[in-house]
């Protein structure tokens, strides 16, 4: 039995890329006007929602393509790379209704926490230490004594490569099992690429890509003075 939707139901939707603004009528006569940004900073999917740290740096940010899911929602993809986020008819309608309120809440958080909306520190916000939390999983959580920890890596780490070599060098004789070729990582629990972006309060999970754990690597053995 497919899901029925709750309340009313869209009439009419419409991208307007230029503009970044997607227009949507509803079937109790209502019509709301939702910029990308709004809807972007306001996905329900797990990446976003399950962040301390609101989204920044959307300002720009536009859709790529709408995909019908069922009668009840959409699926939104944005040119940013986020796609998981999926709208439902109340969802869109609720975000319309709320628009003005939920805004200001967004903005009121982004204060809160020091940013604007560029994802840059506010002028006079105290310096914030950038702690990430990093899971470990399968062999590594036995390897490394600890299946996540909190650290806070120096400000020239700035995406998943540069966490990587950085935990490598922490980590001592253990570093070489985060080689590059050895794990694969999620941000926020996506699947990242080396160059992804990291932020304040991210979670990052660090997946083996076997489940039998990479030899040591040979160390040089020390040069005789015989002879």
């Amino acid at each position: 039995m497919s899901e029925q939707p709750k309340g009313p139901t869209p009439t009419e939707i419409n991208l307007h890329r230029k503009s970044r603004l997607l227009n949507i009528s509803f079937s109790d006569g209502r019509a709301f006007s939702l910029p990308c940004e709004y809807l972007r900073v306001y996905s329900r999917a797990a990446e976003v929602t399950g962040r301390d740290m609101p989204e920044t740096g959307k300002e720009t940010v536009n859709i790529d393509r709408i995909e019908p899911q069922g009668r009840y929602a959409i699926r939104i993809a944005f040119d940013d790379g986020h796609d998981t986020g999926i709208y439902a008819w109340e969802t869109l309608y609720d975000l319309g209704i709320n628009q003005e309120r939920y805004w200001q809440d967004y903005l009121d958080r982004l204060t809160a926490a020091g940013y604007d909306r560029a994802g840059h520190r506010l002028a006079g916000a105290p310096p914030m230490e950038p702690s990430l939390k990093v899971m470990y999983f399968a062999y590594l959580a036995n390897m490394m004594r600890k299946e996540s920890e909190t650290v806070s890596p120096p400000d020239t780490v700035e995406d998943v490569q540069q966490l990587l070599a950085w935990l490598r060098r922490i980590k001592g004789d253990r570093g070489y099992l985060l080689a590059d070729d050895n794990v694969r990582v999620t941000v926020n629990r996506q699947f990242a690429e080396p160059f992804t972006r990291l932020d304040p309060g991210d979670e990052i999970a660090i997946v083996p890509n076997s489940p039998n754990p990479p030899a040591p690597p040979k160390r040089d053995k020390p040069r005789s003075n015989d002879g």
